[in-house]
């Protein structure tokens, strides 16, 4: 995995094992259909804020500038959807959900594959934290030539991630189960541009009720 904090380069020698697309917009995939079994909840329909967590999900990825936003749903998709205020973006049901994320995936990036963009950038539902200086850093590193690229926080690959078009029918073959763009990523690192991101954001996820718990009351102190 290269790294754009290493040369202005980086990027561009990332792109040399692919062909990255010519278009300039990036979609965003957020992918929010698990059933939150350890949470005991699905984790879209957490209260956040004035809103819900995939509300906020989906903010993030168009605040980042992506477009389309597709939200991918699955468990009790339709409360999802009578529920949350999208806002511009699009949510999409994934058959299958159950068996994982690559699932989920799959679906997010057939969608996308239906528009012009020619990137996706991929979110969790349940980092709030994350912030959308993070996803304007991974378009970026994609205009300067990646193909794909990983925010990575104290020098650790996190999430989101962004893929090149060209690469999404590979990317698609390897998300099985709960390997969403992990399998590829891991079987490319030499095709993956990593992408400094402390400083702008939280990257911790959400998978418990205590670790709900700490993200909110620190949300509230932080914005108090």
């Amino acid at each position: 995995m290269t790294s754009t904090a290493s040369t202005a380069g980086t990027a561009g020698t990332a792109g040399t094992a692919g062909t990255a697309s010519t278009a300039s917009t990036a979609a965003g995939i957020l992918l929010a259909a698990g059933a939150g079994r350890r949470m005991g909840a699905p984790k879209a329909l957490l209260a956040w804020g004035d809103g819900l967590l995939v509300d906020r999900a989906a903010r993030l990825l168009t605040d980042g500038g992506c477009a389309p936003v597709l939200v991918v749903l699955g468990c009790q998709a339709e409360e999802v959807r009578r529920r949350a205020r999208l806002g511009a973006a699009t949510a999409l049901d994934a058959p299958g959900w159950e068996r994982g994320m690559g699932t989920s995936l799959r679906a997010g990036l057939a969608a996308a594959a239906a528009s012009p963009a020619g990137a996706a950038v991929v979110a969790l539902v349940d980092q709030p934290r994350i912030g959308a200086s993070a996803v304007r850093r991974l378009i970026d590193a994609w205009h300067a030539g990646a193909v794909a690229a990983v925010a990575t926080y104290d020098g650790q690959p996190r999430n989101p991630v962004l893929l090149d078009r060209s690469v999404w029918p590979e990317v698609a073959a390897l998300a099985d189960g709960d390997v969403g763009a992990r399998g590829w990523l891991r079987a490319h690192r030499e095709r993956v541009t990593a992408v400094v991101c402390d400083g702008t954001g939280d990257p911790t996820d959400v998978d418990t009720r205590a670790d709900y718990d700490a993200l909110v009351a620190l949300d509230i102190l932080e914005t108090a």
